[in-house]
């Protein structure tokens, strides 16, 4: 075998080289001085070195920004060293030591080491810090999501749930802006470039959002690794998140000198980079609470921070203080029509205008989105009560000019053709209250000036135009004008009047006495002693504390006598008790744990409130939600329970979370809301709706919102029996054998919501004689076909019996208009899986509505136009919902002439989408399928109306064009 190798070259290495050679590089090694720190290079390395607990504490007091010595380096000022100090604080000292320092002594509540905490947390309360603690996050949430499901995933949760609580720590107080602000203009005052950059910085990390939207994805990494170690975290809760922040700059405002201009401006940075949170309206409530309410000499430092902002800025900030105001202060239900009703608030509304009118001064610019708030189509506080435009007008009441320009636009829109034919009628209502309420301030200041306005072609054209309208509404609106401004102007023999019993109604007399209201600038001691109660999300109001009544004295039992035992043929005549009933609580093996002291089921509305309150006892809540709903309809006649504590209740069943993930939490709180909402339906369903465009609530509780107005209101249009076993009211769980484990039964279960479930049924109702009709004309001439003939009895017991429709008295002003009216405002809330419930639920209170409903034109004018404005939506879901929303609209109006009169527009348009939705949806899927039966369905529905009234369409056409 060696003779088959012959060997080319032969060479020798010396055995000394090596190919590889390993350096040993010099570990680096830190200097402790055992004595004090004198530089900041002795703080970095005893911080990198691994110290013990006195090093420390040495380093810590050291870097101490509170303790005022000579340093080269101070931490609370961005800059190489300080990055170096609070990197190894952050990266090093946090994994070993806050264990330690956040530890608290096992009998007392105290910190183990509170001195040294409370130096840790200083030294982290500045720019560096913050920014030192938001990359150190980013990298745990990216080694958390890489190694998810390795062995020490749980150790990086932890490292993340520490810096949780480190932020959570930092930004408790209202004054850590302000005080990043003032060591930065303090010891950065030479470099003012450096200074403007690093609060820029600043102002995008907590308003910008990073803080926030990284906080909130460490809290749900933790959340999904290990739930055992999670806390609660304000600081990932946008509302409160934005709270705080409102104060933090409310409270930096007020500590402003009016000629520290550099301060300034830094505040209306902050204020204008957070109002794109998207919780505006959380920040201005608390500048609102913290800054205008406290005294007026604060509105000149609001002034002058407003005008720092952008216009933008100073517009959004204007509409919120008076979406505010109208909240806070004004009852949201209009009372009863009487001649001094205007008196009963008098004080709010002029401690209102004195506010908003101490906030414009001189400012132009927000003198002009103050009437255009008043006079555009959707402002006007639309949803809000009258109280805050009679406050709006009041503000500017001085100011001739802008009163006039209000009244002339008002007046403009009042009688646009278009406007009162597409405008919801919600709005039309505020455009007709803010021009009666100018017009009796420009008549008692320019009595001339309403005098031509009212005789001009204008005024004239928008009477007109209300009158001829199709809605009712909207000519009781034209009339109520007309009379109100006649009466101003003409003499008694002259005035109009037109002779109706609706001119004579509480609410006609209410319009007009619109024109002798008059609010003058008053003090804003008023706002502060009348604020309406409200709820949010999350919250629940203290409740008084209930304690258990003594028993008085003497009220036991006296032992009067002793009897002997007897023997035992004295007892042979005695029954014995019988065995009583196995308690649950027994089964138990360890006799600890069995509860003797069980809730019992509440008995009266208050009961009711405290138990669903109660977050902490099962049991209770349990028993609460379960017979909240009989209850709630056992007190509806019964005295005003319900009425007194109607919204209270809803705010707190809507709010409400599923804490202990119990078992058919969903319906029993659903039949709840509808119980109150039978019980109250003109008040709930106005609240209801309002509180599901400006309530803080998630997607599902908005759900939750439209799946009780629309089972609500069929329940009052009597169909309550037929949508039982489709919402789950009294419904029979299967039998245990037919479901899968409870476990899997939640994963794989094809649940349904009530609203789906409404909807597909009357969607088979619909399309069945659709369906019908085609096959009978596929089975041949009719001169074949075999009629068959029902006896009398057999009709008769198919015959349903006539229900009393309730709804139809309150739909429009209760329900419909309330829902309908607000959409074009509050698109942003609309996903495709809340804009198809919404569609859905205002489909079906059409429908339950019924087709005599005397407002079902108004409602059909309002419901087509907005649903031809979504024709743009591409999603199957909207695109399902939206052909259902029509298929109603057309089977709901059974005069198909008067849709042909007023709206052959819509028609032509309807069926040419739905031409096209028809041929570009394909099928294939169950989605696609659903689609294309609707299209056909409305295409077939919208071509009978057609081939009917064909000439009388064509002739709109030719009038239209």
């Amino acid at each position: 075998m060696d003779e088959l190798l012959t060997p080319v070259r032969t060479t020798s290495t010396s055995t000394s080289d090596q190919l590889l050679v390993q350096t040993a590089k010099a570990r680096e090694v830190h200097h402790v001085p055992s004595g004090p720190l004198l530089s900041a290079d002795d703080a970095l390395g005893a911080l990198r070195s691994k110290p013990d607990f006195q090093t420390l504490k040495r380093t810590l007091e050291y870097l101490d920004p509170d303790v005022p010595q000579q340093r080269s380096t101070q931490i609370s000022v961005p800059g190489p060293e300080v990055a170096k100090l609070v990197n190894a604080l952050v990266g090093s000292v946090i994994p070993d030591y806050w264990a330690v320092l956040n530890s608290r002594e096992d009998q007392r509540k105290t910190w183990t080491h509170p001195k040294e905490r409370r130096i840790f947390l200083r030294c982290l309360s500045n720019v560096s810090g913050l920014g030192a603690i938001l990359v150190r996050l980013r990298t745990l949430i990216t080694a958390s999501k890489e190694g998810r499901g390795k062995t020490g995933s749980s150790e990086i949760s932890q490292h993340i749930t520490d810096m949780l609580d480190i932020t959570t720590d930092l930004l408790k107080s209202t004054k850590f802006i302000s005080k990043a602000w003032i060591d930065l203009s303090h010891h950065s005052a030479g470099a003012l470039l450096k200074r403007n950059m690093v609060w820029k910085e600043f102002v995008s990390i907590i308003g910008g959002g990073r803080l926030l939207s990284t906080v909130a994805e460490a809290v749900d990494v933790v959340k999904t690794s290990s739930k055992d170690i999670l806390g609660h975290y304000w600081i990932a809760n946008g509302s409160q998140y934005c709270t705080w922040v409102g104060q933090s700059a409310a409270r930096m405002a007020s500590d402003l000198q009016e000629d520290d201009l550099d301060a300034r401006k830094a505040v209306s940075q902050l204020l204008s980079k957070s109002f794109g949170l998207g919780y505006m309206d959380e920040i201005v409530k608390q500048v609102y609470s913290h800054l205008l309410l406290e005294n007026e000499e604060q509105w000149v430092k609001l002034r002058a921070l407003l005008s720092e902002l952008p216009a933008r800025g100073q517009r959004n900030f204007l509409y919120a203080l008076l979406r505010i105001i109208g909240k806070r202060h004004f009852s949201p239900y209009k009372e009863d029509a009487t001649e001094d009703w205007w008196h009963e608030e008098v004080n709010v509304v002029s401690g209102a205008a004195a506010l908003l009118h101490g906030v414009i001064g001189d400012s132009g610019l927000l003198k002009e989105n103050l009437v255009s708030w008043l006079t555009s189509s959707w402002g006007g506080g639309v949803g809000e009560p009258v109280g805050i435009r009679r406050a709006a007008i009041a503000a500017i009441s001085r100011d001739e000019d802008s009163l006039q320009e209000v009244l002339e636009k008002s007046m403009q829109q009042f009688g646009d053709k278009l406007y009162i034919k597409h405008s919801p009628i919600l709005h039309q209502e505020v455009n007709t209250q803010i021009l009666l309420l100018t017009s009796g301030y420009v008549h008692r200041s320019r009595p001339m000036g309403l005098f031509t306005l009212a005789r001009s072609s204008t005024h004239l054209t928008g009477v007109s135009n209300h009158l001829a309208a199709s809605s009712v509404r909207s000519r009781f609106l034209g009339m109520a004008v007309g009379v109100a401004i006649s009466n101003l102007i003409d003499n008694p023999d002259k005035r109009m009047s037109f002779g109706i019993e609706e001119m004579n109604s509480h609410e006609a007399a209410w319009y007009e006495s619109l024109t002798i209201v008059q609010d003058q600038l008053g003090s804003i001691s008023s706002l502060k002693t009348t604020i309406i109660g409200e709820v949010k999300k999350g919250e629940t109001p203290s409740s008084p504390t209930t304690r258990r009544a003594k028993q008085p004295i003497g009220s036991t039992p006296k032992i009067v006598r002793i009897r002997g035992v007897g023997s035992e043929d004295e007892d042979d005549g005695l029954v014995p008790y019988e065995k009583p009933d196995s308690d649950e609580g027994d089964e138990d093996g360890d006799p600890t744990l069995v509860q003797r002291n069980k809730p019992t089921a509440p008995v009266y509305i208050r009961d009711l409130l405290s138990g669903l309150r109660d977050t902490e006892n099962y049991d209770r809540q349990r028993l609460s939600l379960s017979t909240a709903a009989t209850l709630i309809r056992r007190k509806t006649n019964f005295g005003t329970e319900v009425s007194d504590h109607a919204e209270e209740l809803a705010a707190l069943l809507t709010g409400m979370g599923d804490k202990y993930e119990m078992e058919n939490f969903q319906e029993m709180r659903l039949q709840a809301m509808i119980a109150l909402l039978v019980a109250q339906p003109l008040k709930m369903g106005q609240w209801f709706s309002k509180t599901f465009f400006d309530g803080d609530y998630s997607m599902g509780q908005r759900a939750s919102i439209l799946s009780t107005l629309g089972i609500g209101a069929r329940e009052l249009a009597g169909f309550k029996d037929e949508d039982a076993a489709l919402t789950g009211a009294g419904s029979v769980p299967e039998f245990p054998t037919k479901t899968l484990p409870e476990r899997l039964h939640k994963i794989y279960s094809a649940s349904i919501s009530p609203v789906d479930a409404l909807s597909t049924k009357l969607e088979k109702t619909m399309i069945a004689p659709v369906a019908a009709e085609a096959a009978d004309k596929l089975s041949g001439p009719n001169a074949l076909k075999v009629r068959t003939f029902s006896s009398r009895m057999e009709v008769e017991k198919r015959r349903k019996k006539p229900i009393a429709n309730e709804l139809a008295k309150i739909v429009a002003d209760g329900f419909f208009f309330p829902l309908a009216g607000r959409c074009g405002g509050k698109s942003v809330h609309f996903d495709p899986f809340l804009l198809t419930c919404y569609l859905k639920t205002l489909a079906l209170i059409l429908h339950a509505s019924g087709p005599s409903t005397i407002s079902l034109p108004q409602m059909t004018s309002e419901f087509w136009d907005l649903l031809l404005s979504l024709r743009q939506q591409s999603d199957p879901t909207v695109l399902e919902a939206l052909l259902f929303a029509m298929l109603t609209l057309l089977e709901i109006n059974e005069d198909k002439r008067r849709l042909a009169e007023e709206h052959s527009k819509e028609l032509l348009e309807t069926q040419e989408w739905v031409t096209v939705v028809f041929e570009a949806v394909g099928g294939g899927s169950a989605e696609g399928e659903r689609v294309r039966m609707l299209a056909a369905s409305l295409l077939v529905r919208t071509r009978e109306v057609f081939e009917k009234y064909q000439r009388l369409l064509v002739g709109e056409m030719f009038d239209f064009n």
